[in-house]
């Protein structure tokens, strides 16, 4: 490139990081306020109810934490660091303590234990035999941020912290990952969110696609190692705040979550509805297509069958037709940004599973095709064989819209999503108040029995950390 070539590139940086720190200040004069809460509610699957259990003496409001259930005392509840910011954005740090609801008491306790986990905020955090194990996150505060792939294990027995230093080559540091227990007895980390500084005031975000297994070495207690695999069949595309879950067949369901791609004058955002299952007996990947919904049908045997002249041509037509269709929509903020929302969406009939030798006449097959909005960082639950999923959030421009709808889908039949709370447009809910006149107390978001001791020492945030917390 000639030094024309160069100016005009400098010339363009220049003007876009003008922009960005107009932007900054736009949202400033907003009043942009957040919310963040630490209220418990159990879901009925019989009643199909929520109802909201008030327990004395609760955590703190947060966000971005991780929650493990474990059988140990009746039923326990463990919860592990987050983020707390208030209403106002003037206060912002990161947790590092851990919490321990007792279901079957209904009691909260905070469990005080040295050598722990630093501060931090998008870790991940599984139920291991006796043991919690935690990796990675990130800790973000106004002078600089820091992502970690540091590995914790808290025993479930002594109440007891040990930093774990395995053997071999493991993850870089991220935050956002997938973290599951394998039938074996592994444990697997795949994808993730990292950003590091390429220059003053510039920062580079990486959506992370690689995978490892963390594995304890037989007969040496206390010794881990870990190992990169390369799995095979069709992967999930590259993207961060998905949601997983465990099926009843013990592969790990993979759900949604977000690609971003920034562009000099747009930011795209390409949310996913997507399902995926990783086998690791098999370390495969698969997607999860559905069948589609069906009325009523007669069934047909199949068997052999004269192929009619051209039923190369018809087949290659009803493979496009039961192609996933991509759609891509643009919204417009009011300020102008334009953020690019791609769907790929499945068709009935798309479904890569075997069929079986009866199956429905295509032509009596159809109804609704009903499946959750494209989204990042829903809650996923699986119950009785069946896939929970609650919320999450969807981006326009600077704005995240949080979602309360309830959908659930039979891992078995794998037909079709059904609607439990459908999502309300005038009640979704803008994590910004742009005509706000009130100010909100900035201590009041910290009440609940903190200690200083369970924070970091940073209580102030940058102006760009509220993008990388919906990515965790």
């Amino acid at each position: 490139m000639g030094k024309k070539g160069k100016k005009e590139k400098k010339g363009r940086g220049a003007e876009k990081t003008a922009a960005k720190m107009e932007k900054k200040v736009s949202k400033r004069s907003r009043k942009e306020e957040t919310f963040l809460y630490n209220e418990l509610y159990i879901y009925n699957i019989r009643k199909d109810t929520w109802t909201k259990v008030e327990i004395p003496n609760p955590p703190p409001r947060r966000c971005a934490h991780q929650a493990v259930v474990v059988p140990q005392g009746g039923g326990q509840l463990w919860i592990f660091g987050g983020e707390f910011a208030s209403p106002d954005g003037e206060q912002f740090y990161h947790y590092k303590d851990l919490w321990v609801l007792h279901l079957a008491t209904k009691t909260w306790e905070q469990v005080r234990s040295p050598g722990g986990p630093s501060g931090r905020s998008g870790h991940r955090m599984v139920a291991w035999k006796r043991q919690l194990i935690l990796f990675g996150g990130f800790h973000e505060s106004t002078r600089d941020y820091i992502y970690y792939n540091d590995v914790y294990t808290f025993d479930l027995d002594t109440f007891t912290w040990s930093k774990l230093s395995p053997s071999g080559t493991g993850p870089t540091p991220r935050s956002g990952c997938q973290m599951s227990v394998t039938p074996q007895g592994g444990i697997v980390i795949y994808g993730g969110y990292s950003k590091q500084r390429v220059k003053k005031d510039v920062d580079k975000g990486t959506q992370h696609s690689d995978m490892f297994l963390l594995k304890s070495e037989e007969g040496r207690e206390g010794r881990w190692v870990w190992t990169r695999i390369n799995p095979s069949g069709t992967k999930p595309t590259p993207r961060s705040g998905f949601s997983i879950a465990v099926a009843p067949n013990h592969q790990t369901l993979l759900f949604g979550g977000v690609c971003d791609e920034e562009k000099e004058e747009s930011l795209e955002g390409d949310f996913f509805n997507d399902l995926y299952f990783y086998d690791a007996i098999k370390n495969r990947w698969f997607a999860g297509q559905l069948k589609g919904p069906k009325s009523e049908k007669r069934k047909r045997r199949r068997g052999p069958k004269a192929e009619p002249e051209g039923a190369d041509k018809q087949d290659s037509g009803e493979a496009c037709a039961h192609a996933p269709l991509e759609v891509v929509r643009e919204v417009v903020a009011e300020d102008g940004t334009v953020v690019t929302i791609k769907q790929v969406i499945a068709t009935p009939g798309s479904s890569t599973q075997p069929q079986s030798d009866e199956d429905d006449s295509p032509e009596e097959a159809g109804g609704p095709w009903v499946e959750p909005r494209p989204r990042s960082n829903a809650m996923l639950a699986v119950k009785h064989s069946r896939l929970y999923l609650y919320g999450g959030m969807f981006e326009a421009g600077d704005r995240q819209v949080t979602l309360s709808d309830l959908y659930c889908l039979d891992l078995h039949k794998m037909d079709q999503w059904t609607v439990l709370v459908e999502a309300d447009p005038e009640t979704q809910e803008w994590l910004e108040e742009t005509d706000s006149e009130e100010d909100s107390d900035a201590g009041e978001g910290a009440e609940g029995g903190e200690d200083e001791d369970d924070q970091d020492d940073d209580e102030d945030s940058s102006e760009e950390d509220g993008g990388e917390r919906s990515r965790i």
